[in-house]
């Protein structure tokens, strides 16, 4: 019993999935980019008995291959510039050999991915006073993550959801947006208990850096559909299906 004599409920039971969060450009908009006026946030969701056993031994060993170590952070701004530990990718052979192994790493990890593209322009245009980008896209894209978890059969078991740290102040305003959108009272996760738990730039953690490979991509291929995008087309296949395989509106929302 809780002081006062009042029953406290149990804690719910550990889902079998955790979802990591990554995002792709600037969610303000006072200024865009013209090269890249979207804002991405991607959900990749795994279950964490294929991470743990299959996904994160994988990238372990792609590490010591590649650099010899496993204290390298993979981050898609860091590969695609080669800078830092990726300056190796100046060489050629090793850069085909690294996007080679890379490649097969991510069609052979198992997870979902759920994407939430905000067109910045076309939001200005078509409101007066448009909502927050950021938030738009966590409502849009908690509303479809917390659908597949149900499908999945998760009702009534904690999932995680862990986001990269942005600041004191920016993580304090989205960890209130996150409990305003997956509060217990809206419709979002209804039945679904979730938390939200931040990891430090500088923390190795496996599905935190597949979901930064995978937000920019699908920002591209939106932006630029008749562009040649090898990166997408791997992705593809992991976005959420509906019942007959579409992917807009279930495992790829654009707004507006």
């Amino acid at each position: 019993m809780a002081d006062g004599g009042t029953l406290s409920l149990p804690a719910p039971a550990h889902g079998a999935y955790i979802v990591y969060v990554d995002e792709s450009g600037d969610h303000g908009l006072a200024h865009m980019d013209p090269d890249y006026p979207l804002f991405v946030l991607a959900f990749c969701v795994f279950n964490k008995r294929t991470l743990a056993d299959q996904i994160v031994p994988k990238v372990l060993r792609f590490k010591f291959e590649h650099f010899g170590h496993d204290q390298v952070i993979l981050h898609e701004h860091d590969i695609r510039k080669s800078k830092g530990p990726f300056r190796i990718l100046l060489n050629a052979g090793r850069r085909e050999a690294f996007h080679r192994d890379l490649n097969a790493l991510i069609v052979e990890a198992a997870f979902t991915i759920v994407a939430v593209v905000i067109r910045k322009a076309a939001l200005t245009h078509r409101y007066a006073a448009p909502a927050n980008p950021y938030v738009l896209a966590m409502e849009y894209g908690l509303e479809r993550v917390c659908a597949l978890l149900h499908e999945k059969g998760q009702a009534g078991r904690l999932t995680h959801f862990i986001f990269e740290s942005r600041g004191a102040k920016e993580d304090a305003e989205l960890e209130l947006e996150f409990r305003r959108v997956s509060a217990p009272s809206r419709a979002t996760c209804r039945g679904l208990p979730v938390d939200l738990r931040f990891a430090d730039k500088k923390t190795i953690s496996t599905g935190l850096q597949l979901a930064d490979l995978v937000a920019r991509p699908i920002g591209l291929h939106v932006l630029r559909p008749g562009q040649a995008n090898r990166a997408f087309d791997l992705l593809e296949p992991k976005l959420r299906r509906g019942p007959r395989g579409q992917v807009a509106g279930w495992g790829l929302k654009v707004f507006p």
